[in-house]
């Protein structure tokens, strides 16, 4: 690795270019602490105009809670921050976007029950619900190829197209400094991709952009500066365009992240299969399933690539139990059993479990604590009551338990589910689900928002799982994820299924193809396929 102790000036120093302008924003000394947790330790930090700065870090490192401190929704316990070389308190978010300020959050800040124009239109005052706004949001999403349907309600969108709302919203702002948390954890790499090339063209009108991400070869080709925090404090400055995605990992963790190890899977019986599932959206606005065929063997974990609001979200559904098919109940038979007029506790009783996309109001319940969230879908399997009562015991044991093996930052078992940081969070729903040791896994979205060693830790863990004997269903938008951990995988397009490709021979663009409805797509059982 390139020494980090030459450059840490030219990165970080106020005036590094020694009288020129001053940063535009700069932090001296800025702490945060919560109750048993320092989250940021006296940190300094200075982002010049058209420069794009990476904040990276392992989960709980600080970074989220930096940029609220920017950004207004936080306060600093100590420390300065200064704006264009002058001190300013920066009281709320507002006061933030008057300075100038936009940010995209990794949790999204949206209503559910209003509509993607309404949400937009809290942001811009002046312009609620008006045709010039809603031109405006067509123009701009248009632009920067994130497509939007401003009259639909936000209830109804899946996590990829929530996310366009945010930086549209932001990017409505004009900002001079623009905060991105995790932007493209959602997104295609071709989205990905189209909003690389919006944030050069912000940098080169002297825009400066602030990005924290976990998909470290994103920071190395878009950013030209990266600070690294540890622990809640910067343990170095660099240049991420002179570094290795590997090198940037261990300076994340203080150590060398392990790849996952995938093995082969053997031929066996198919434990998860779907038969012509076909199921109209109860949503106006969403994506109606057409004759949706796969299958996952025993052993085997299969992936669904598939471009945000193509009917990922309408299939876990009607895996989970969420959707029920009292009609066709053999269009999902679990481990033989007929199971599509099945609701979620009883398709959890034939030894199935579950992960949503949403981790935050889906998967866990923010106001509880971590041992409540526990018990909320492992009561059952793991003995977590008893007689109808509850075993509190028994319950913070199985919720330390997640937190120790899956390396989750928070305060214990007794945490609140809304004080973790989004990646924590993550690592506690899967590994909630996953030390249940079910049979079958349905699982949107793994490693969504986490960083690069536990990104490989969860893909290890589920490649172990399918290894025991488990038949896991990946649903992911990351297609380097995919081809991963998985061996065989399909594409969903428009609600309609891919014929199933076996990984080790078929190449990324090809299924990057029927992601974008390309190639050819079929309807027949995909079992006759494999």
């Amino acid at each position: 690795m390139a020494d980090r102790t030459d450059r840490a000036n030219d990165a970080g120093g106020a005036d590094a270019g020694g009288g020129g302008a001053p940063p535009l924003l700069e932090l001296r000394g800025v702490t945060k602490a919560f109750p048993g947790v320092l989250a940021n330790d006296a940190i300094d930090l200075a982002v010049r105009p058209g420069e794009i700065h990476a904040l990276l870090g392992e989960n709980g490192a600080g970074k989220s809670t930096l940029v609220k401190i920017v950004y207004g929704v936080l306060r600093p316990d100590s420390g300065t921050l200064l704006w264009n070389g002058a001190p300013v308190a920066v009281s709320g978010p507002a006061a933030a976007r008057r300075l100038g300020v936009g940010m995209v959050f990794q949790h999204f800040s949206l209503f559910d029950a209003m509509t993607v124009l309404e949400n937009i239109a809290l942001a811009v005052p002046g312009e609620r619900g008006t045709g010039a706004l809603r031109a405006r949001v067509l123009a701009v999403s248009a632009e920067y190829g994130l497509p939007l349907e401003p009259d639909r309600r936000v209830l109804d969108l899946s996590v990829g197209e929530r996310q366009r709302i945010e930086i549209v919203r932001c990017l409505l702002q004009d900002p001079k400094l623009l905060i991105l948390d995790e932007p493209t954890s959602v997104l295609t790499p071709r989205e990905a991709g189209r909003l690389f090339e919006t944030l050069r063209a912000l940098s080169a009108e002297g825009r400066a952009i602030l990005y924290i991400g976990h998909k470290l070869e994103e920071a190395r080709s878009l950013c030209e500066t990266a600070t690294i925090l540890r622990g809640g404090r910067v343990v170095a400055s660099l240049d991420p365009r002179r570094e290795t995605a590997r090198s940037l990992a261990e300076a994340m963790i203080g150590r060398r992240p392990v790849p996952p190890s995938r093995g082969a899977a053997s031929a066996a019986e198919a434990r998860i299969v779907v038969d012509r599932l076909s199921v109209p959206s109860a949503d106006g606005f969403g994506v109606d399933l057409r004759e949706v065929s796969l299958e996952v063997r025993r052993g085997e974990l299969v992936g669904v690539a598939g471009v945000a609001g193509n009917g990922q979200a309408e299939l876990a559904a009607a895996l989970s139990g969420e959707t029920v098919l009292p009609a066709r109940p053999e269009a999902i038979l679990l481990d033989g059993r007929p199971a599509a007029a099945l609701g979620p506790a009883a398709r959890r009783a034939l030894g199935a479990a579950f992960v949503p996309e949403r981790r935050d109001g889906h998967a866990a319940v923010r106001e509880m604590t971590l041992a409540e969230n526990a018990f909320l879908t492992a009561a059952r399997r793991m003995g977590l009551a008893a007689r109808g009562l509850l075993r509190p015991a028994a319950t913070r044991a199985f919720a330390e338990r997640i937190v120790r093996t899956f390396d989750v930052r928070a305060g214990g078992p007794e945490a609140e589910a809304g004080s973790l940081s989004g990646g924590n969070l993550q690592k506690f729903v899967v590994g909630r689900e996953i030390l249940q040791d079910p049979g079958i896994l349905v699982i949107a979205q793994p490693t969504w928002g986490v960083d690069a060693g536990a990104a490989a830790a969860i893909r290890q863990a589920l490649i172990d799982l399918a290894r025991r004997g488990a038949a896991v269903l990946v649903i992911s938008q990351d297609l380097d994820e995919i081809f991963e951990i998985c061996d065989r995988a399909l594409a969903m397009s428009e609600g309609r299924m891919s014929a199933p490709r076996d990984i080790d021979a078929a190449g990324m663009e090809e299924v990057g193809l029927l992601m974008a409805g390309g190639g050819e797509f079929s309807i027949r059982d995909g079992r006759s396929m494999g």
